[in-house]
């Protein structure tokens, strides 16, 4: 293998290195591909990165002559390489490395040894899979970015991210922090769809991010599968790319800049709203959200109503789940009260882990344990008309979190998901 001698060859040497990626909610959504094979979106989209100390992947990509195929570990379980998307991924990584060199390992692997040498890649998610909660972005994305590290990769992250595309396309937005927009391109080969950072997670650190989960179950049907259907059947989506989503980008991107939460706020929830509207008319018809869904979007929007100003903006990905999206930490608790006051943990369920993320929120908000949600008054929108019912046990649980950083590397090798000495799970 290039310059490594055949004894050296013949170590059983393992190089491996670990990396963490967010996830992320698109605010402007992506939904319809004009290319299904290099995964090309038919409008732009923006997203907010969340922090990936609540929302993340993180996987460790190890190589070695001694690895006789590929392999992938996903939370634990051994999955398939197979498939054409993580294929592409793996061509387009190899087809960019360079040299690498371990001293203290006596490693030298040649730029032309990649194409020999087999990877094992290990993936753990903090939060549930394939439950619209935007595992696949954060798995291709740290897919790439780890796998590039191992293999000495020099693109620069914004050309990364066109790869991260090809195994997921809102992948592409977790390769950096804060406010990120895909750029859908205009090219046949997609070099031009790529993603960009709008700006960091620092530029609007007021916002808080709570996320009720409603369901962490697998969805019926799939984005992929959704998407095809929706650009085949709905005269909506083709309509929303070419006329409503190029004017929203614009105004949304001033949005984040300004730091205008009533306008950013009507742009995530209409849009949303809109999203939703081109799976109803896809034919046949594609539900992702369920009653609770549609009762959280009733009691944000009579919130948003009495108040005359956008308190919280919501939004919904394939999938039941919300994501809402309160200006400041005031807002959030106030939030947070609301939220719990319509949908009460099971009686039997301990506050500290229905409200997990970040726990100073549950603390502004002054709920430190059940009896204090039983004791919520009803908000004030309801101008004293409680309401009958309260729905418990309707979310699983909340995760309260923030706009967050991009991709990041661990040296220390604890964090690892592979042995250091085999190379597989440890």
């Amino acid at each position: 293998m290039g310059e490594m001698g055949s004894d050296e060859a013949t170590k059983n040497w393992v190089l491996m290195v670990t990396a963490q990626c967010p996830t992320n909610i698109a605010v402007i959504k992506y939904w319809g591909k004009r290319d299904e094979s290099l995964i090309l979106p038919i409008n732009d989209s923006i997203s907010v990165t969340l922090d990936p100390q609540h929302l993340c992947t993180t996987t460790t990509a190890a190589v070695s002559p001694t690895f006789d195929t590929d392999k992938m570990w996903l939370n634990g379980k051994e999955i398939s390489l197979s498939s054409g998307r993580f294929q592409s991924c793996l061509r387009e990584i190899r087809s960019r490395a360079n040299d690498v060199e371990d001293q203290e390992k006596g490693i030298c692997i040649k730029k032309q040894d990649w194409e020999k040498l087999h990877v094992h890649i290990a993936s753990f998610n903090n939060f549930p899979t394939a439950a619209g909660l935007a595992s696949s972005a954060a798995g291709f994305a740290c897919l790439v970015y780890s796998l590039s590290k191992l293999m000495n990769v020099k693109e620069e992250q914004g050309k990364l991210s066109a790869i991260a595309r090809q195994g997921s396309g809102s992948a592409c937005r977790s390769l950096f922090g804060g406010f990120v927009k895909w750029v859908m391109g205009n090219e046949a080969n997609g070099n031009d769809s790529l993603a960009v950072q709008l700006a960091s997670e620092t530029h609007w650190d007021d916002l808080v991010i709570i996320i009720a989960v409603v369901s962490s179950h697998q969805k019926e049907t799939s984005s992929t599968t959704g998407m095809r259907e929706s650009v085949v059947t709905s005269p909506l989506l083709h309509y929303r790319s070419k006329e409503v989503v190029p004017k929203r980008i614009v105004e949304m991107e001033k949005a984040i800049k300004t730091r205008d939460f009533a306008l950013f706020a009507r742009l995530t929830c209409a849009d949303s709203n809109q999203f939703h509207a081109t799976c109803l008319d896809t034919s046949p018809p594609i539900f992702y959200m369920n009653d609770t869904s549609h009762r959280i979007i009733s009691y944000m929007e009579k919130w948003n109503q009495f108040e005359g100003t956008p308190q919280v903006a919501y939004t919904f990905d394939a999938g039941p789940n919300a994501v809402l999206i309160a200006p400041n930490r005031k807002a959030a608790s106030l939030l947070l009260q609301r939220l719990l006051f319509y949908f009460p943990p099971p009686s039997d369920t301990e506050l500290s882990s229905f409200v997990i993320g970040d726990k100073t929120i549950v603390k502004d908000a002054g709920i430190a344990a059940m009896k204090d949600v039983e004791a919520l008054p009803p908000p004030s929108e309801l101008k004293g008309n409680a309401p009958s019912q309260r729905f418990r046990g309707d979310i699983s649980y909340f995760i309260c979190t923030r706009p967050g950083k991009g991709p990041v590397m661990f040296d220390d090798e604890d964090r690892a998901l592979l042995h250091p000495k085999t190379g597989f799970p440890k």
